[in-house]
């Protein structure tokens, strides 16, 4: 179980990446790529951790963390471009700050993405296992 919980920790932290660099390029969120983390995260935790029954829980909580830390990159990355600074110096005026960004942007697709990646990494872990 402790090689399957680290492999959807590792996964979730890649693709929290992968996704807000998507957003921050495109500036939009895009579903498939939600779907792509629960999945990711899902396949890593049940291929690893075998049919122990925590794994899709911890997975589809690992992956409405990794789902939501792209959309802050995401938003961090759109907000250094407007702003002519880097990436890194916007995260670092604070979570906070990103957070309350993240509030206001976000709308009902925003919490379907949410939803559809940790359902993803639900049946993704079920089904790997």
């Amino acid at each position: 179980m402790g090689l399957g919980i680290g492999a959807a920790v590792v996964a979730a932290l890649v693709t929290a990446a992968v996704y807000g660099t998507i957003i921050g390029l495109s500036e939009y969120q895009i579903g498939f790529a939600a779907v792509a983390v629960g999945a990711a995260v899902g396949f890593a935790a049940g291929k690893l951790g075998g049919g122990n029954p925590l794994l899709p829980v911890l997975s589809a909580l690992l992956s409405l963390a990794a789902v939501f830390a792209g959309q802050i990159f995401g938003i961090a990355m759109i907000g250094a471009d407007e702003l002519g600074v880097s990436t890194l110096d916007v995260l670092n005026l604070g979570f906070s700050l990103l957070v309350d960004a993240w509030k206001e942007t976000s709308g009902p697709m925003t919490y379907l993405f949410l939803a559809i990646g940790g359902y993803t990494a639900f049946q993704s872990a079920r089904k790997a296992a």
